[in-house]
């Protein structure tokens, strides 16, 4: 089944749409935007379908498993209020999920951010646990954008280039290479991925020291 129409109901223009509203209607700078709704979503696919060989039963929560990696940040409280930011989500899908899907799916969204795994661990989902993992690390191999640290770091705190580095090299250096140490990791897929991303975005940091003339090591 292709991403485009992810079930008769769901379809990912629809989905993008609404991130692109929730987008407007809150500020939201482009850290958060469209476009990391997207790598998240090819993020989410690719697991899922590593995963589908030895687990087919994810098949029937392929829609929960799309639809929460396109729309998990439209409930971010860095953003929005998170019960209004879920209460927005769930009256989008009220004519296009049943209430079951609906109701898993802003649960794995309100958990699965890293600061509250960090703070309370993984949740549990009973048959939904494997597609919560699905969603939380396809969201993980997005945090290794360097980049898009930095442009939240400027949007968010109003730093300039220099201080939006700094402040995206000790996030990175604390918490996101750091994410094979803190065992965040349970798909093959994404544990594979993620050691070439780690490759990537220390690259991505040496070439920015080189471009802001900092000392490199």
């Amino acid at each position: 089944m292709g991403v485009n129409i992810i079930t008769s109901m769901v379809s990912l223009p629809n989905l993008i749409s609404f991130v692109l509203a929730t987008i407007k209607k809150y500020d939201i700078d482009e850290s958060h935007g469209v476009s990391h709704s997207m790598d998240v979503l090819f993020n989410a696919y690719n697991i899922l379908e590593s995963e589908l060989p030895k687990n087919p039963y994810l098949e029937s929560q392929r829609t929960i498993i799309l639809t929460s990696a396109v729309l998990h940040d439209m409930c971010d409280r860095k953003y929005v209020v998170e019960k209004e930011g879920i209460e927005n989500i769930q009256l989008f899908l009220s004519d296009k999920m049943d209430d079951n899907e609906i109701d898993i799916a802003t649960k794995i969204m309100a958990t699965m951010s890293y600061s509250k795994v960090k703070k309370v661990g993984f949740p549990d989902f009973g048959e939904y646990q494997l597609a919560y993992h699905i969603v939380r690390e396809a969201d993980l191999l997005s945090a290794y954008d360097f980049d898009r640290c930095m442009i939240y770091s400027i949007n968010k705190n109003n730093r300039d280039i220099n201080g939006a580095f700094d402040n995206a090299y000790s996030l990175f250096n604390e918490r996101v290479l750091r994410h094979h140490q803190d065992n965040l990791f349970i798909t093959e897929y994404a544990k594979k991925e993620s050691i070439k991303l780690h490759v990537q975005s220390t690259n991505r940091i040496d070439n920015w020291k080189k471009i802001l003339n900092r000392p490199t090591i």
